[in-house]
This record gives structure tokens, sequence and C-alpha cells, in this order.
């Protein structure tokens, strides 16, 4: 079978470490002939992503802190020497540990800003910075969760900024689609790493979901990356401004 991503070039934001789903999609994304490129947030990240970056074979490590609009132009005419990038994947997100630990109706205003702008507008401000370059169509990915739509226990702001990702992703692909760019988002399981663990109960989550779902088992971040790699590749041409469930089915679920 030949190589779904050959010839594409795939910028992937968010790659914390070797633990996120962003690390497992630019593994997928490799195996599939795409060439990587890579971002990081200030010299704090810059050592962790360089070694991620030699792992994954990543053609270029670029610095972009999204909450910066100096940062993301200078992503746009980086990006520019690529001559053309195919895909971009978003897999940034943040809240503030204490608006995750306590009731919703005691989120501060700071912190359910702070969420929105990293974890929802950036993603706009991404798009805004690579459609440019996708000049000949390409595949624009987010990653969301079920709290976007459903009350779960603990995720509080976060769900709500998912919510607001997951309508961004139905304007920008109404908007980008004449252009033949599609936008989509894929709404993966309880997942642990890094940023999950912020998350109060994770691991009592985590059972839960292993008991209810009609697989009987938690997700994969490499499922999920096989997920990207339908998305990003010619195989998912047709679909856009949707969300893909890869939760073991969870989501179909009562209780």
């Amino acid at each position: 079978m030949s190589q779904l991503l050959e010839g594409k070039t795939a910028v992937v934001l968010g790659v914390a470490n070797r633990w996120s789903i962003a690390y497992a999609i630019g593994e997928a994304f490799r195996r599939e002939g795409a060439k990587l490129i890579l971002t990081y947030q200030g010299e704090r990240q810059r050592l962790t992503v360089e070694d991620v970056g030699a792992a994954l074979g990543a053609h270029k490590l670029l610095n972009c802190d999204v909450t910066l609009e100096d940062d993301l132009a200078r992503l746009t005419a980086e990006l520019k020497s690529e001559g053309r990038i195919d895909c971009m994947v978003h897999s940034i997100a943040f809240a503030n540990r204490e608006d995750l630990s306590r009731p919703f109706v005691e989120t501060s205003r700071g912190g359910f800003l702070l969420a929105q702008e990293v974890s929802a507008y950036s993603m706009v401000a991404v798009a805004r910075a690579v459609e440019p370059l996708m000049a000949e169509g390409g595949s624009m990915i987010t990653l969301s969760y079920l709290g976007a739509n459903r009350v779960v226990p603990n995720y509080n702001v976060m769900g709500v900024a998912k919510a607001s990702l997951e309508a961004s992703v139905r304007y920008l692909a109404s908007d980008l689609g004449p252009k033949n760019i599609r936008v989509n988002a894929i709404s993966a399981g309880a997942i642990k790493t890094a940023s999950s663990r912020a998350v109060k109960d994770l691991s009592r989550m985590l059972d839960a979901v292993a008991e209810h779902a009609p697989l009987r088992r938690n997700c994969d971040p490499r499922e999920v990356a096989d997920a990207a790699v339908f998305l990003a590749s010619d195989l998912g041409r047709g679909v856009t401004g949707n969300v893909l469930y890869v939760d073991a089915g969870f989501q179909i679920m009562g209780f």
C-alpha cells in the first residue's frame, strides 16, 4: 500500500512530549511519508521539542507562541520557504488547574478568557496564518473532547472552551471550503497524557470509560493518530466541518 501522505508537508503544533497525542500523530504522519514541521513555545520548550523532533525525523522546528500575533506572522513567513503546506494539526489547549478543580460557576473571568484564547481562539489564529500557504487546498485538524457537549466532572472551563473550538471548526470549514481547505476536529477519548493529568479523578474516569464503552476499553493515541492520517490524506477529501469521535464508542452511551 502506498504511503498516504507521501509528498505532503504537515505542520504540527502542540507536541509537548513523547506521550502526547500530537506526538502519536507526528509518528503516524511520518510513517505515511509526510514531511514534518513542529512548533514549540519559547526557549523553555525548545530542548524538549528538539528531542521529540529528532525522534520523529522532523524537517524543521519553529518557535511560535499562538497568543502573539507577531509570532503567528513570523510562522507564516518562515513556512513560505516550504512552498506549500498541505496539513496543519492544532493540538493546543490550556486552563488554570484551579479552574478545573472547582465548580464551573466559580470560574474566574481571567481563567475563562485564558482557556478560550489558548484552547479555542488559537485555532482561528493559526488557521489564518497557515491558510495563505494552502494555495492548492489542504486539511486543518484540531483535537476536542466529549466535554464540549456533555458535562464531564472536573472538565469545567475546558469543556466550554472545547465547545467554542468545535463551533469554530464549523465556521472555518464554511469560510475555507471554497479554497478546498478542509477543517475538522477529532474528539479523542480520555487518554492519560501530561496535560490530562490536570483533570481531577482522571483514573476513575478512565475506569468508567473502559467499563461502559461499547469496545469495553479506552482508546489509544495511535488510533487518534490514524484518524488524523485519514483526515489529512486524500481519503478524507470529502470530509469537512465534522467532529470525528475516536473514543471506543463511549459518546453513544447514555451513562
